[in-house]
């Protein structure tokens, strides 16, 4: 059986959102107004060109939308004092592997510093019975083998964005170990999450979106890389398995979310997308693990979580919102549609 969000738990409580105007916050903003909690957002504003915000239309979910930038430490202190949460989800961060090499202080400065920024402005917030930090399944010391990495592996990331997600994993630890005015704390490891909405720069979906879009063959970094691709449904509905379990104070410090099937290669996705014209990069390309492969037991045991989708059904969920926002379709609706499936799947064989 697959263990699903509580409504009971979500109905009316006051969430603080940050990086609500991105491509997973977008979903969760979504899926939070569909069990009926109170959304407030922090984030900057969306990436110019398509966005998830703007086809998802999702200020109309929100009871209130902030713009704030969260390396300003008294703008963010300021905005969690007024949205008095009960829960605090923390997407907020600079999340491109390839901007952490063009902006490691910036990266780092984001990822790092704005995080400590929220937890200095939780010490002694009343009334938080959660707060969930999203960081990556990239802060792992990944030697290339495709191990499959569990919770207790030692932290590493060589490249600036997976070690300032590292960083900022050992400074949530040492802010639940050394500060008792705290609420519980918490990290969620996941990454490759693909699903409709996403425009991001030097990602695989968006790319391949962008190049049939102009009709010309997609570029491939490295197309046997393997990764651990899964749809952004079955992410958040881990993260919120895992605020619920943070609030009864029964979720272990940090877990994976990995999907079912295992990682697959980038060349395996981009034939389970079908009509995708593309070609190996040519000349150097930018340093990036071969392998990459999480273990999700823990969550399992610990949340009941499992993925409602497989690989191929991810894949082809992913497809068929690029194909309904081309031609115009209602995003919000359908993007709701997806999500009211996602939230009554009860079950996937193990």
């Amino acid at each position: 059986m697959v263990t699903q969000p509580d409504p009971g738990f979500w109905r009316g409580r006051r969430v603080l959102l940050t990086g609500h105007t991105g491509f997973k916050g977008s979903w969760l903003a979504r899926m939070l107004a569909a069990l009926g909690a109170e959304v407030t957002g922090i984030a900057l504003d969306p990436e110019p060109g398509p966005a998830a915000f703007a086809a998802m239309r999702v200020a109309e979910v929100l009871a209130a939308d902030h713009r704030a930038d969260i390396r300003d430490a008294d703008a963010l202190a300021r905005l969690q004092r007024e949205a008095r949460p009960e829960v605090v989800l923390h997407l907020a961060a600079q999340a491109l592997v390839g901007r952490g090499h063009a902006d490691p202080a910036g990266t780092f400065a984001t990822n790092v510093t704005g995080t400590i920024n929220l937890l200095q402005a939780l010490r002694g917030l009343p009334g938080v019975a959660a707060a969930l930090m999203v960081t990556s399944d990239k802060v792992y010391r990944n030697d290339g083998s495709g191990r499959r990495f569990a919770e207790d592996d030692a932290l590493g990331g060589e490249d600036p964005y997976s070690a300032s997600k590292a960083a900022c994993e050992i400074a949530v630890a040492s802010w639940r170990a050394s500060f008792a005015d705290l609420p519980p704390l918490a990290t969620a490891r996941a990454g490759n999450v693909i699903g409709g909405g996403d425009f991001s720069e030097a990602r695989i979906i968006p790319d391949l979106v962008r190049a049939q879009s102009a009709g010309v063959s997609l570029v491939v970094r490295r197309p046997d890389a393997t990764r651990p691709f899964q749809h952004v449904l079955d992410v958040l509905r881990g993260y919120l398995l895992q605020a619920e379990s943070l609030a009864r104070r029964t979720s272990p410090p940090a877990l994976n979310f990995g999907p079912r099937d295992g990682e697959i290669r980038v060349r395996d996705l981009l034939a389970a997308w079908g009509g995708v014209a593309w070609r190996p990069a040519e000349g150097p390309v930018m340093e990036e693990a071969p392998r990459l492969a999480l273990d999700s037991t823990l969550a399992g045991r610990a949340l009941g979580w499992h993925p409602v989708l497989d690989t191929p059904r991810a894949i082809a969920a992913t497809a068929a919102w690029y194909a309904a926002w081309r031609s115009g379709a209602d995003m919000a609706r359908a993007t709701d549609a997806a999500i009211a499936e996602a939230l009554a799947a009860k079950a996937l064989a193990a």
